[in-house]
């Protein structure tokens, strides 16, 4: 049969209109701002007023047919487009110095969660713990505009923050504050939970206290948490190897000791895990009871592996050992915690952010979380 003068009519809906094996059909089109007004019967500025939520400016009817509109058609508003024609992205950038810590992965669960309930998309730059990451990162969220940033960074130097903060972008730091640079700041309160620790075990008999530390000049929230440490025990800022006489729990002498252990360098581990060992030997020749304060999670870590490996199961009747941060680890192994309200970190950094984007104009904020205490086998009384 002739097909000539035969009309080209365009396949039903939901059909390849080319019989079995031919090319699939392109997706149906996505319903536009003007599908919308002709189904509605109005005009595209009310759908816009109705996305804006400008109610008040629309009739109860005219709501209806929008509702009714969007719903049939499966309406889904390109949100980056709209922030653009806003000048807006609604795109946040956070910054984390070290993803692997169980720390960083809670605070950015609480930050999501922010997120997700206020309407922006988090930007997740992980620098590795390399000063370098963190400066390439930074360049990166500046180029790309975000509405603002939370940084929890290693070593970022104030040049490379200028363009944040009160100078520019939003910024919101979240466990340490960096030099120069005037922004919000949401943490653990460090000196409380130091204080929380120290108290614990002093309670519990443990007179020859051993806090143990990474490099700390350069983080303010190391910092506070060794100098916490020993105003909780009487001893002197300078002090190396102090002692203090406290009358609250007894007329006893406690010492208090600072040990630095940089997990980044193997050899230097290797060697103050030596002089650890020596320190724990020499308190029990002292007939002293030795606990060990672990200033975060990493160190932590490492402390109970070898502790383990070097006295066995019953390591606890050797040295105590209690820390700040309680990864899920820390339950397994019965070590006593200090427990930071992580999520809650996350969450309130990214409620800070948002009010600074709405252009609320306050003063700077330093917003400090109490810690919990979490007693475990690891502190036996």
């Amino acid at each position: 049969m002739s097909t000539r003068g035969a009309r080209n009519t365009p396949a039903p809906q939901g059909s390849s209109g080319t019989g079995e094996g031919g090319p699939a059909l392109a997706p149906p089109r996505r319903a536009t701002i003007s599908d919308v007004a002709r189904e509605a019967g109005t005009g595209k500025t009310s759908i816009s007023r109705y996305l804006n939520g400008e109610f008040s400016v629309l009739s109860p009817d005219l709501r209806a047919r929008i509702e009714a509109a969007i719903e049939r058609l499966d309406y889904r508003p390109n949100q980056m487009a709209r922030g653009l024609k806003r000048g807006r992205n609604r795109l946040l950038g956070l910054l984390l110095a070290d993803l692997a810590n169980p720390y960083s992965v809670e605070v950015l669960q609480g930050v999501e969660a922010a997120c997700h309930a206020l309407g922006y998309m988090p930007l997740i730059c992980h620098a590795a713990n390399e000063v370098d990451m963190e400066r390439r990162y930074l360049q990166l969220l500046t180029a790309y505009r975000v509405e603002g940033v939370i940084v929890n960074a290693l070593g970022v130097p104030e040049s490379m923050l200028k363009p944040m903060g009160s100078g520019g972008i939003p910024a919101v730091l979240v466990d340490r504050t960096v030099d120069g640079l005037d922004a919000d700041m949401v943490g653990l309160d460090n000196a409380g939970a130091a204080r929380l620790g120290v108290e614990h075990l002093l309670a519990h008999g443990y007179d020859d206290l051993v806090f143990v530390v990474q490099p700390f000049e350069h983080v303010s929230s190391r910092r506070e948490r060794e100098a916490a440490f020993r105003a909780s025990v009487g001893a002197t800022p300078d002090a190396t190897d102090a002692v203090a006489r406290l009358a609250v729990h007894g007329a006893r002498s406690v010492s208090a000791t600072t040990h630095v252990l940089d997990l980044h360098d193997e050899a230097g581990v290797a060697a103050s895990l030596a002089a650890l060992d020596a320190h724990i030997a020499d308190a029990a020749r002292r007939n002293a009871r030795c606990a060990l304060f672990a200033a975060n999670a990493p160190v932590a870590l490492r402390l109970a592996l070898h502790l383990k490996a070097e006295f066995g199961a019953q390591w606890q009747q050797h040295a105590a050992l209690i820390a700040i941060d309680d990864p899920e680890w820390a339950e397994l192994a019965g070590i006593t915690t200090i427990r930071q309200p992580t999520r809650e970190i996350g969450y309130r950094a990214v409620q800070f952010l948002h009010e600074r984007i709405e252009g609320m104009a306050l003063a700077t904020r330093a917003q400090a979380l109490p810690g919990e205490l979490v007693v475990r086998a690891s502190t036996p009384g």
